[in-house]
C-alpha cells in the first residue's frame, strides 16, 4: 500500500533537488534572467503546494521533519536572495534587545538584501506619570493624554514609527520611554518587526502595548511579530490579536525565510512550529504569471 509518508520525504527530495540544480545551472552559466527566473519559481511554488498537500494527509516522523528542514536550510540563500532588495524596515524590541533575535532578525534581513532603518528598544513597564509630563507641553498629543488614553497613545506611536515624518509624539517620549535608539525616524518604513523580550506586561502598560501593536499593524506595510522556538513567555496571541502576522521560529532558517515572504508582502498570517502557527510553517512563494499572460 502506497504511505504518503514516503511520498512526503520524497517530494522534499525533489524539491531539494531542483533548488540544488538551479543553483549549479547559475553557477555554470551566469545570472538567469528575469524570465527564466519567474519560472523557476514557479516550479518551486507548484512543488510547495504539494508538499503541503501530502503532509497534511500523514503524519510526518521526526526523520520526515528533519529531512524537510535540512532542505529548507539548504535551500535558504537562494530563497530569499534580494526578495527585499532596497526596503529599509523597522525594527521594534520591547524590552532590552535579546541578543539570539536581534541578530536573526538582522540576519534575514541583509540575506534578503534589506536594510534595517531604525531600531527602538523600549522601556517597560511605562511610567505613566513620566509619559504625561512628557505630552503635556506637546499639541500633537490633544486627546492622547491620561491612563484612559493609553491604547490610543500606543496605537499613534505605532503608526508614527512606520510612517515617519516629523515624529512629535516619539520626539516628545524618547527619554520617557525608549531604552535604545538607532537610526532617525523621517524616513518612511517599508515594513516593520516586533520582538517582544519580556513577560506579559498588566493595567496601563498592556494597554499601551496592544494600541502600540495594532498601530504598527495599520500602519500600511508588513508588519510581523517573531519570537525564537523557546521563547519563554509567547507573544503570538496577543500580536494576532494586534492583527500582526506572526513568526513563531525566527531562530531557524525556515523562520527566517517565513519573515522574509511577509515583509516582501505575501499573505499575512500566523506561521512557524508551535500550535498558534494556524497557517503552517511558511506563507505561500509567489507563483509567476505565465508569460505574456
Amino acid at each position: 500500500m502506497f504511505d504518503l509518508r514516503y511520498h512526503v520525504a520524497s517530494l522534499a527530495a525533489v524539491f531539494l533537488a531542483l533548488v540544488i540544480g538551479i543553483l549549479v545551472g547559475v553557477g555554470i552559466s551566469g545570472p538567469v534572467d528575469s524570465e527564466k527566473t519567474k519560472l523557476l519559481e514557479g516550479e518551486v511554488a507548484d512543488l510547495q503546494q504539494r508538499l503541503d498537500r501530502s503532509a497534511s494527509d500523514s503524519i510526518a516522523s521526526d526523520r520526515e521533519q528533519q529531512a524537510a528542514r535540512t532542505f529548507i536550510s539548504e535551500t535558504y540563500p537562494a530563497l530569499v536572495h534580494n526578495r527585499l532588495r532596497g526596503k529599509q524596515i523597522a525594527v521594534v524590541f520591547v524590552g532590552s534587545p535579546d541578543g539570539g533575535t536581534r541578530h536573526a532578525v538582522g540576519r534575514a534581513l541583509t540575506d534578503a538584501g534589506a536594510v534595517q532603518l531604525r531600531l527602538r528598544a523600549l522601556k517597560v513597564p511605562i511610567d505613566v506619570h513620566q509619559v504625561e509630563g512628557a505630552l503635556a507641553a506637546q499639541p500633537a498629543a490633544d486627546g492622547l493624554v491620561g491612563k484612559s488614553h493609553l491604547e490610543s497613545l500606543g496605537r499613534a506611536l505605532g503608526e508614527e514609527l512606520v510612517q515617519g515624518g516629523e515624529t512629535p509624539l516619539w520626539n516628545s517620549l524618547t527619554d520617557a520611554l525608549v531604552e535604545e535608539r538607532l537610526g532617525g525616524g523621517r524616513a518612511q518604513a517599508d515594513g516593520v518587526v516586533l520582538v517582544r523580550t519580556v513577560a506579559p506586561q498588566r493595567a496601563g502598560t498592556s494597554h499601551f502595548l496592544l494600541g502600540l501593536y495594532t498601530g504598527l499593524a495599520a500602519a500600511g506595510a508588513p508588519a510581523v511579530g517573531v519570537e525564537q522556538t523557546d521563547a519563554a513567555d509567547s507573544a503570538t496571541a496577543v500580536y494576532r490579536r494586534a492583527g500582526l502576522s506572526t513568526v513563531d521560529d525566527v531562530d531557524t532558517p525556515v523562520g527566517r525565510l517565513a519573515l522574509v515572504l511577509l515583509l516582501a508582502g505575501r499573505p499575512s498570517g500566523q506561521y512557524g512550529v508551535k500550535d498558534s502557527a494556524t497557517d503552517g510553517a511558511l506563507p505561500p512563494l509567489p507563483t509567476p504569471s505565465p508569460a505574456g499572460g
